[in-house]
């Protein structure tokens, strides 16, 4: 077969055109791989979804106060509260996918507000990429000091004598701090009314005031104000009771058996961040999650740490999301 010279240069000019579009890869790789050994070589910000206060911002700060001292670098706590997370997931979803913006995730944002609201502008496995789960710990069910409760069937008891005139605070319509309060109500056959805050810490702090008269809490932000009397625990929603509150009893052993939440955080990077840089953020996550003070902290307000793989956490995002679709299609909450 004669082959013509146009043929010959069309030959030539696409392997010339796929030897440019690998160097160019290469190029890009490592460049890439280049950046995440400098990596950071400025300030980074670790969106927080809620308030101060709560757990997420708890959790966000002492992770920021040691990346900080790890890296050698500042890492600074942005607060974006609102819509139960969503506000502050969806600025984290549309930050420059650069290492320089991260973001704090929790059980309610990344699990339950996909289900619960179908307008979310922002969906965790497609515009985030998993880095590392965090901690996992019971959630706490505390009341005001002065309610005239003094366990969890006391409570009820007194729910039950007084029907919708209870209230309870959570950080948001869909938060696993609203979400546990409901399935306490449906186990318990009790009305309380939902009283919905922009974050933990607020709904905590009014609790403690007396403006609604309970709530269902990380242990990491309630532990405190238990310890110090502003606060009265009544049990705690794990299978097996926390190491921190040896004598708090599980729900599921005050009379509600089978009873089990978890609230549980982890940390996230816009989707399109360098895989290079995601490897390097995760490992040196994974390397401050597992020092000794760190574990003794969170341990010391009743969480664990998980220090996950990303896969693993991924993985684990989307088990969480299916286990919540079911019981908010179940219990037919609506985002309000």
């Amino acid at each position: 077969m004669k082959v013509t010279h146009a043929t010959a240069g069309t030959a030539l000019s696409c392997a010339l055109a796929v030897f440019a579009t690998d160097a160019v890869h290469a190029a890009t790789s490592s460049d890439q791989r280049d950046e995440a050994r400098r990596y950071p070589n400025r300030p980074v910000r670790l969106i927080a979804p809620f308030v101060p206060g709560g757990p997420t911002d708890i959790i966000a700060r002492l992770v920021a106060q040691k990346m900080g001292e790890n890296l050698k670098q500042t890492f600074v706590v942005d607060n974006r509260g609102g819509a139960g997370g969503a506000v502050g997931m969806e600025i984290a979803a549309g930050a420059a996918p650069d290492g320089y913006t991260l973001v704090i995730g929790s059980s309610g944002n990344l699990a339950v507000n996909p289900a619960l609201n179908p307008k979310l502008q922002y969906y965790p496995l497609k515009d985030f990429q998993p880095l590392t789960q965090t901690t996992s710990g019971p959630q706490v069910l505390v009341i005001n000091a002065g309610v005239a409760a003094k366990s969890v069937q006391e409570l009820i008891a007194l729910a039950r004598a007084k029907p919708g005139q209870l209230n309870y605070g959570s950080g948001g319509t869909g938060t696993t701090t609203h979400l546990g309060v409901e399935l306490f109500k449906l186990a318990a056959g009790v009305d309380i009314v939902h009283v919905p805050y922009k974050g933990t810490g607020q709904a905590l702090t009014d609790v403690i005031g007396g403006q609604v008269q309970m709530m269902m809490s990380s242990m990491l932000p309630a532990v405190p104000h238990v310890k110090a009397g502003r606060l009265r625990a009544l049990g705690v929603t794990s299978a097996r009771r926390a190491a921190v509150y040896p004598d708090l009893p599980t729900l599921a052993e005050s009379g509600l058996p089978g009873f089990e939440t978890t609230s549980w955080h982890g940390m996230l990077a816009p989707v399109r961040t360098p895989r290079a840089l995601t490897g390097r953020i995760h490992a040196e996550l994974v390397k401050m999650l597992n020092q000794p003070d760190v574990k003794a902290i969170f341990a010391g307000q009743g969480m664990d740490v998980v220090a996950s793989t990303q896969e693993d956490f991924a993985a684990y995002i989307r088990s969480e999301s299916e286990k919540w679709t079911k019981v908010i299609k179940a219990i037919g909450i609506k985002a309000e």
